[in-house]
């Protein structure tokens, strides 16, 4: 197969491109799924990517000066299914003052103080610069289901938790992004879709290294039990919270390389859609600058 060039790759991002939610299965799409691309192509894939990189670079510059839009991109995903390194590669080339990081644990006491968006909200990107969650308030239809016992502490009033909690949770995460979208924010979510069989290979690989053992925790290997409950709670995330303006990518992450180079040309592709541009100078502006010139060639 000949080596495919980013927009080639773009085209096919689209198999993983959730807008409407309504029919989507998670079974439809395998974790090992690389398009029909061999592991032979993983050099060709990192040069890719690098240029992949320096394209975000340029839109994000843009983003910044042009100062209109924000961008929110939302990482979810079974423990090591490479988020952390998902994110580190694709952001590595874009200047640091243009972007915000946040990764979300367990809720600490004062977020159990407030809605269960509190946390997320007061984190989101200013205008002209791009929010990565490193996990989100979606971990409250996902973890939160699959322990139901977390709910029960979230200082709720009983008979608010009713049959319909996760029915109202999904009606709204979907006010909330639309808000968002309606104020000039693109939001892109990423599900790094891992396997079981994988996940428990990368766990051994933790064990099994002692410069990785700091990765692990017990609790991983436990959670292990829970897969099934957690395959349908990302299923019926996906279906309820699936959106034109709040799209989800539902990326194969047993392979890094493809994993990697998907959610790259991703948020190339829908940053383009953006048409940024930089800024216009106008006529004052330009006599300023002119004036500027003739000063420092004086000094």
């Amino acid at each position: 197969m000949a080596t495919p060039t980013i927009k080639q790759i773009r085209k096919f991002v689209d198999r993983y491109h959730v807008t409407d939610g309504r029919k989507f299965r998670l079974k439809d799409i395998r974790p090992d799924d690389t398009h029909g691309l061999k592991s032979e192509f993983k050099d060709e894939a990192k040069e890719l990517l690098a240029r992949g990189v320096d394209w975000l670079e340029e839109e994000q510059e843009r983003l910044y000066a042009q100062d209109r839009w924000g961008v929110l991109l939302i990482f979810q995903a079974m423990d090591a299914a490479g988020k952390d390194g998902t994110i580190e590669h694709v952001i590595s080339g874009v200047d640091p003052q243009g972007t915000q990081v946040y990764s979300f644990k367990a809720p600490s006491s004062e977020d159990l103080d407030h809605d269960f968006l509190w946390r997320c909200m007061k984190a989101l990107p200013e205008r002209g610069r791009i929010g990565i969650f490193n996990r989100s308030y979606y971990e409250e239809v996902l973890v939160v289901r699959v322990h139901e016992e977390y709910l029960r502490r979230q200082k709720i009033p009983p008979k608010l938790i009713t049959k319909r909690v996760w029915k109202e949770r999904y009606e709204d995460i979907r006010a909330f992004e639309r808000y968002l979208a309606r104020n000039g924010f693109l939001i892109l979510k990423f599900f790094l879709h891992v396997s079981r069989k994988e996940q428990k290979k990368r766990f051994l690989e933790r064990l099994d290294q002692p410069e990785k053992n700091w990765k692990f925790s017990s609790k991983d290997a436990k959670e292990r039990q829970y897969w099934d409950q957690y395959m349908e709670a990302y299923e019926q995330m996906i279906r309820n919270t699936a959106a034109p303006h709040a799209p989800w990518f539902v990326v194969p992450a047993d392979n890094k390389w493809f994993t990697r180079l998907v959610v790259a040309a991703a948020i190339v592709e829908e940053l383009d859609k953006l048409n940024l541009k930089f800024p216009k100078v106008d006529d004052a502006m330009r006599k300023e600058l002119a004036a500027a010139r003739r000063m420092l060639l004086k000094a």
